[in-house]
């Protein structure tokens, strides 16, 4: 149903690759895509057991589970991984050779990774508050989440708050 969804429309790529408890190599490929009603979405299409983490066998993997989904290479427009060197390298790394194919496919360092190595190390501090204030967001964006209607609303009251902190000159507009 996703990737109907996305069919012949343009999306973008977050991969990561680690390896599982039982030392397997492991690739997990999200897709950000727009919904039909304008709501930004990232879903996971999939993953794949990757015998050797180079950059050539990554990509390939990542080409399958799209053809697979019938999605193609051709319409990514942006691409995100984290740090490690099989994956953003200039020459001969996965940014690159999706690039080589695509030039629209944008790269972006995926600071989501970092956020997650900092929320982990955060929530083994066992600070008081840190697990019930994750577990509150965890409710607050899954129940936003659900609706297109309470995205609509919390982008009206964003809406207003910014034209308020305008008039307020709280914060510029590029007019100003």
């Amino acid at each position: 149903m996703l990737c109907e969804e996305i069919k012949d429309d343009v999306f973008g790529l977050l991969t990561d690759e680690s390896s599982d408890v039982s030392q397997k190599e492991q690739m997990a490929i999200v897709v950000r895509y727009v919904e039909k009603c304008g709501v930004v979405k990232e879903s996971l299409i999939g993953g794949a057991h990757v015998n050797n983490p180079s950059s050539a066998t990554l990509k390939e993997a990542i080409v399958s589970l799209l053809s697979n989904n019938q999605l193609s290479i051709d319409e990514v427009r942006g691409q995100g991984y984290d740090g490690a060197s099989n994956m953003q390298g200039k020459f001969n790394r996965l940014k690159a050779l999706i690039l080589r194919d695509n030039p629209s496919a944008y790269y972006i360092h995926c600071f989501a990774h970092q956020l997650q190595l900092v929320t982990v190390a955060v929530a083994k501090i066992k600070k008081t508050g840190v697990k019930e204030f994750y577990e509150y967001l965890g409710m607050v964006v899954n129940t936003v989440g659900a609706s297109c209607k309470r995205k609509y609303m919390m982008l009206e009251l964003k809406r207003k708050r910014v034209e308020y902190e305008i008039l307020l000159a709280e914060i510029k507009s590029e007019k100003d």
